[in-house]
Parts: structure tokens; C-alpha cells; sequence
């Protein structure tokens, strides 16, 4: 990977809530890279992680209760952990720019759609009143939206789920950034229009040579959208490697877990009962002491219950879990106990 087409390098993230429980490790030392035009999937369970990296690399986390600990986001060289508010807004809205979970709590509903898109054009652009909202209905028109005129005077409840999340693409998608963080998008949409949501993204990455950084736990959609995979759970990455690689060769068993949960395609799978993860996953206070997923792992030794595995480094492909302990042998260079 050539450093200078790497547009995100994230070095040893630890991001730290401070609870009346005493201080939590939401972001535990984490790593991972993401180059221009590339899509990079987070994956994991609900309270792996994945939003707060988000958060994170935003710098959207609450101040009064979370802080970056350590580590550094690197953003085209720069690194935007050391920024102050006023440069971190430059950035945000601009050359990074993000799709919320939930569009209908992420669009505020007293404003009209065109009001709202006018922000980020406020924010960074010279744009006059008139050239704002020419700019605006070109972007509704190139999402898809029907009567992007009339849409512009509207408000959010006026519009269907998948309209209102094609309007927080629009917002995302306003002034080009070089960085897309989309955090579950397609949540509580049905099939179909999950399925032109993620089309839409993929041309805009494809015609901006944009980067991308997709959280989810839908496999299908990882399948679809991302050039490599990061597996979280509990605050640190477990697994990481390629798309192919993860669905062909998945080396770590929360991994393996997760592939194996997928329903089936064909009818005699469909009537199987689904695989799943005994358990759940812990608490960011209650974690366990030794491998954090080792209470719901199959394979789990003794060793496991008592002592924090690296991460173990193959070729193209990251995994941690004691398992490869044999194989790593005198190989200590091979190993990352971030």
C-alpha cells in the first residue's frame, strides 16, 4: 500500500468514556488504513466499537464524558486528533463527510430540506442564495429524488424512509469530500431500496474516486460494497484482510461465527435453522481478562480466559487468537499486541 494514496491512517485509537463505573475502553488500540477511491468495511455486533471509530475520526465524540486516550488519525497526512474545533469544522461537512444511522433524528424537522442542504454550502463554498440551490437540485437529481423542486420546500416527515435517507446522501455528498463515512445506511429500509441505496453510493465513490468507510453487521452488504474488512469486537480488531479473503479463508472464530450466522440461498438452507453466537457481547466495564471473546468461543483453551492474544500478523491478513500461537513461533516481529 503506497502511503501517499492512503487518504485515513488510523495508529493505535484508544477512546476512553468516563463513567460513574470508572473509565471505559470503548476503542482499545486499533489500526487500520484506508486509500483513496477504496471502500473499507467495520463490522461487528452492536457495542463492538465500530460507531465510536466513527465518532473518533469526526471528532463528534461528547467532550463532557469521551476523549481520544492515545493513538492518532492521520487524514491526508495531517493529523486531526491535535486540531482545535475551529479546523476540525473545516474538515467536517467538507472533505469528510458522513451518512447517520437514522436520517429521520439526524434531519432536523422545523427545517425544510433545502434550508438544511444549505449548511454545508454556507460552511465552505461562496455560493450565492440562487447558485446554492441550483447546486442543491442537481444533487437531489443526481440521488434520485423525484420533483427535487418541490422537495426542497419540504420537510422531513413529508418523505418516505428511503427519500430521507437518499436526502442525507445529498448532505453527505454536497462539497465532494474525499472521505464518506456511512454508518449503517441502509438500516430500516426495505430490500429494494437498500439495494439502490448502496448502487448510489458505489457510483458517486466510483465518479469522485471517493474513499469510504462503511460500519454495519450485514455481511451482504460488506459483500457488495467493500475492498477490505475489519472485524471489531469489544473495542479492538480481531480480524483484518481483504474481501475474499475474510469470506474465503476467515481465520479468527467470532469471524467465522458471523459467516456462518448468514441464511442460506438456497430452499433446503432456508428451512434450516440459522446459526448463531452463543451469548453476547460484554460490557466496554465488564470486559473478561484474557481474550474479551472467549466466553462465546468454541475453540476457547485455558489460556484464553487469562491472557490477551496479538495479533497475528499473515500474508494480507490479520487475526487475533491464540489458536495461531503454534505457527508464530520465534516470530515476535509478527506480532501486534495493540
Amino acid at each position: 500500500m503506497k502511503e501517499n494514496n492512503v487518504v485515513l491512517n488510523v495508529r493505535n485509537l484508544k477512546t476512553h468514556f468516563h463513567t460513574s463505573h470508572g473509565i471505559v475502553k470503548a476503542v482499545d488500540g486499533i489500526d487500520f488504513k484506508v486509500e483513496r477511491g477504496k471502500t473499507i468495511g467495520l463490522v461487528g455486533e452492536s457495542g463492538c466499537g465500530k460507531s465510536v471509530t466513527s465518532l473518533s475520526i469526526m471528532g463528534l465524540l461528547p467532550k463532557s464524558l469521551a476523549r481520544i486516550a492515545d493513538g492518532e488519525i492521520n487524514f491526508d497526512g495531517v493529523d486531526i486528533t491535535k486540531m482545535n474545533e475551529k479546523s476540525l469544522r473545516k474538515i467536517r461537512g467538507n472533505d469528510i463527510s458522513m451518512i447517520f444511522q437514522e436520517p429521520m433524528t439526524s434531519l432536523n424537522p422545523v427545517f425544510t430540506i433545502g434550508q438544511q442542504l444549505s449548511e454545508p454550502l454556507k460552511q465552505h463554498t461562496k455560493l450565492k442564495k440562487a447558485e446554492m440551490k441550483k447546486r442543491i437540485i442537481e444533487m437531489l437529481t443526481l440521488v434520485g429524488i423525484p420533483r427535487p423542486e418541490s422537495i426542497y420546500d419540504e420537510y422531513p416527515h413529508q418523505l418516505s424512509g428511503g427519500m430521507r435517507q437518499r436526502v442525507m446522501i445529498s448532505l453527505a455528498m454536497l462539497c465532494n469530500p474525499k472521505l464518506l463515512i456511512a454508518d449503517e445506511p441502509t438500516t430500516a429500509l426495505d430490500v429494494t431500496i437498500q439495494a439502490q441505496i448502496l448502487e448510489l453510493i458505489k457510483e458517486i465513490r466510483d465518479k469522485q474516486n471517493m474513499s469510504i468507510i462503511l460500519i454495519t453487521h450485514d455481511l451482504g452488504v460488506v459483500a457488495e460494497m467493500c475492498d477490505e474488512v475489519v472485524i471489531m469486537y469489544a473495542g479492538l480488531i480481531v480480524e483484518q484482510a481483504d474481501i475474499r479473503t475474510i469470506f474465503d479463508n476467515p481465520k479468527h472464530p467470532y469471524t467465522q461465527g458471523l459467516l456462518n450466522s448468514r441464511p442460506g440461498t438456497s430452499t433446503s438452507e432456508r428451512k434450516q435453522n440459522l446459526a448463531s453466537i452463543p451469548g453476547s457481547v460484554p460490557r466496554p466495564d465488564e470486559l473478561p481478562k484474557g481474550c474479551t471473546f472467549a466466553p462465546r468461543c468454541p475453540f476457547a483453551m485455558e489460556k484464553c480466559l487469562t491472557a490477551k492474544p496479538p495479533l497475528y500478523n499473515f500474508d494480507n491478513q490479520q487475526s487475533r487468537c491464540w489458536l495461531h500461537e503454534e505457527e508464530f513461533k520465534g516470530k515476535e516481529r509478527e506480532l501486534s499486541y495493540g
